[in-house]
């Protein structure tokens, strides 16, 4: 439901598409989302003493080369995936949107660090590990961190079934 449901809005906010202009204006999270990532990579690389911009919307770049954020780099899989887990499993919504809130951010922080050193690497020619593309890694890390998550979430379940009350 989250995947297609994004995907969905992806088709209906972009003119190619089905284009609409109420889903465009008021649920369109996709663009947002990649803004905050630039910028979360460009803070990242500020931070490191690097200075990058925001070419356009989708790009971020640094003097010789850039970034391209397309709609497979966003992230939105991966993060369908822990919403749908955590929604499907036990808990308060409070402890839920807790789980949500948290998983959500760690892989958008894992993502913005993918693309400062993405761009890092591009810009002084360094090769990936291995001749696999960043998003191999990037869905490695993230279903790493994931299923670190899922083991802690069932954690958690299992010490509220184990005290008494």
């Amino acid at each position: 439901m989250f995947y297609f449901g994004t995907l969905a809005i992806i088709g209906l906010s972009t003119p190619e598409n089905q284009y609409s202009s109420f889903i465009a204006t008021y649920l369109n999270f996709i663009d947002p989302l990649r803004h905050s990532l630039l910028y979360g990579a460009k803070g990242f690389l500020s931070l490191l003493g690097h200075s990058a911009y925001l070419f356009d919307n989708y790009t971020l770049a640094m003097q010789g080369s850039g970034v391209r954020m397309v709609y497979s780099c966003i992230g939105y899989g991966v993060m369908s995936f822990w919403i749908a887990f955590v929604v499907a499993n036990k808990g308060n919504w409070k402890k839920k949107l807790t789980w949500i809130i948290a998983g959500l951010t760690d892989l958008w922080c894992i993502n913005v660090l993918r693309v400062a050193l993405l761009l890092l690497a591009a810009n002084k020619h360094w090769t990936i590990p291995f001749g696999w593309d960043h998003h191999t890694w990037f869905n490695i890390f993230a279903y790493a961190l994931i299923f670190t998550l899922i083991y802690f979430y069932d954690r958690s379940n299992k010490k509220l079934n184990t005290n008494p009350i």
